[in-house]
């Protein structure tokens, strides 16, 4: 288990080694964080879920269209936010309505790892999603918290 924890952070600071690059480069140099990230999380996850063979094989591609619809639907939202806001809809009742969505893919999606996988592997997806993205963000602080040392720095750690 500390191995894992300790390949997992090594992964993540190196995807956020990297010395600066021009605009022209930050496109590529964003889909090779992602790429780095999502290998990072596959990891993760198969670690966690220990999947057999035959698993894996029909896990992994009902994951990844899980992972698609969400992002589609982030993708969404982060439009829409951009937007200008309208009185045609309450910024309230659009936020409620971007839950009820995510609510409904991961209802679905819950449902799908059922079919594929033992109750107990499919009941762990989630949490074990979660936990990736917790540990992926404490990692990014400490990060930037080494990085900007001094006083301030103290602050990010606790």
């Amino acid at each position: 288990m500390k191995k894992l924890y300790t390949l997992f952070i090594l992964i993540a600071l190196s995807l956020f080694c990297h010395p600066p690059v021009s605009q022209a480069q930050q496109g590529s140099s964003d889909n090779e964080i992602k790429d780095r990230i999502r290998a990072a999380e596959i990891a993760y996850l198969s670690q966690k879920l220990d999947l057999t063979p035959d698993e894996a094989q029909k896990f992994w591609p009902l994951y990844n269209q899980y992972t698609k619809e969400v992002e589609i639907l982030i993708a969404e939202r982060r439009m829409k936010n951009k937007m200008p806001q309208t009185n045609q809809q309450p910024a309230d009742d659009k936020e409620l309505g971007y839950e009820r969505r995510m609510l409904d893919i991961k209802t679905h999606y819950s449902q799908e790892f059922q079919r594929v996988l033992p109750a107990a592997k499919a009941g762990v997806v989630f949490r074990s999603e979660r936990e990736f993205r917790n540990q992926l963000i404490r990692t990014i602080k400490d990060r930037q918290a080494r990085n900007l040392g001094g006083p301030g720095a103290r602050r990010f750690r606790q």
